[in-house]
């Protein structure tokens, strides 16, 4: 199904990329070739019992983890160094001092394999291992991570962004509450499981054109719990308005795009029922719902080596560096 796709990318002859994830909770060592396949995919992930994510603390633990990561996706892979013909790494955006961690372990190996050493950008990875996985070939993006809400579609040669949180992306929402609740992190799945337990109560819906707002939705879960509301109905309530939130801006950016795929990407696309939601929408509009694999949903490193692929000997070279605040839509499309 991709042989078309990879042509048209013009790669001549077939490299084996390896890929470094570092950008929030999660070390991830991906190894993929220019033919789109994933030879390895391994991940080790930071996460607490109760509070969030320390930056200094996440460092530590890439740190620590790095090394075994790496090896581990070698093996997996069955490659040898003299089969990896590139290495990248997630230059931004992410927490500083851990993308330095990612950054460091990157140079390190392409100095040591005499290699070339390709920076990109972790949010356009989402997108392009989303459509690697699914093969939708034009979509709306649904963008929805931690820091991330926001809605992408390709016009001009940019991926542009039609909306976005004004505030907390839906992850970060997720999470904030679900410490405010002792669910530790990440929470999530936690609170996707307490949810289906759970009854509807009414929530603040904050849709401003096509941008979106969660921090009230916070505020209000946090009182509702305080005041002795079951954590299943607040989970369930939350769920049920965040989403829906989501599925609108989603639905207006599919009739303002003229677009007939819906692609949800992000860490945000294994809870089940966003995805239902999405689906039923998409259904009810004669356009295509994509998710997105569960495996390629949240962070990793596959998506970084695919990406390195697209991008290399095609786009305007960057210094090797991070950049922690760094956009999608200042991204040139160099490789469709």
């Amino acid at each position: 199904m991709w042989h078309n796709f990879i042509n048209q990318q013009k790669i001549l002859f077939s490299m084996i990329c390896l890929g470094i994830e570092s950008t929030a909770h999660t070390f991830g060592a991906g190894i993929v070739s220019s033919e789109g396949r994933i030879l390895a995919n391994v991940k080790k992930v930071f996460t607490t019992e109760t509070g969030g994510m320390i930056p200094q603390e996440v460092a530590k633990h890439h740190e620590e983890v790095c090394d075994s990561v790496v090896e581990e996706a070698m093996q997996n892979a069955k490659v040898s160094w003299d089969d990896i013909g590139l290495i990248s790494y997630a230059r931004g955006p992410g927490l500083a001092p851990a993308l330095k961690i990612g950054m460091e372990v990157a140079k390190n190996l392409s100095s040591k394999i005499k290699k070339p050493l390709i920076g990109v950008n972790h949010c356009v990875a989402h997108l392009t291992i989303g459509q690697l996985c699914t093969g939708a070939k034009d979509p709306v993006f649904l963008y929805v991570s931690g820091v991330n809400t926001q809605i992408i579609a390709i016009a001009g040669g940019r991926f542009r962004i039609f909306g976005e949180t004004l505030d907390i992306g839906i992850g970060n929402a997720l999470d904030k509450f679900g410490r405010e609740a002792g669910l530790g992190f990440p929470a999530g799945p936690k609170i996707e499981k307490l949810a289906e337990n759970g009854k509807y109560i009414e929530m603040p819906y904050v849709v401003k054109g096509m941008d979106t707002s969660f921090a009230g939705l916070v505020t209000k879960a946090t009182q509702l719990l305080k005041k002795g509301e079951k954590i299943e109905d607040v989970c369930c309530a939350f769920q049920e308005t965040a989403f829906a939130m989501v599925t609108e801006v989603s639905e207006r950016a599919l009739a303002h795009c003229e677009k007939k795929e819906l692609l949800l990407i992000g860490g945000v696309a294994a809870n089940k029922k966003l995805c239902s939601m999405l689906d039923k929408m998409c259904k009810q509009r004669n356009a295509t719902f994509f998710a997105v694999p569960l495996e390629y949903a949240g962070d990793q490193g596959a998506m970084i080596a695919w990406q390195g692929l697209l991008e290399f000997g095609k786009s305007k070279e960057v210094p090797i560096d991070i950049y922690p605040y760094e956009r999608t839509d200042t991204i040139e499309v160099t490789w469709t």
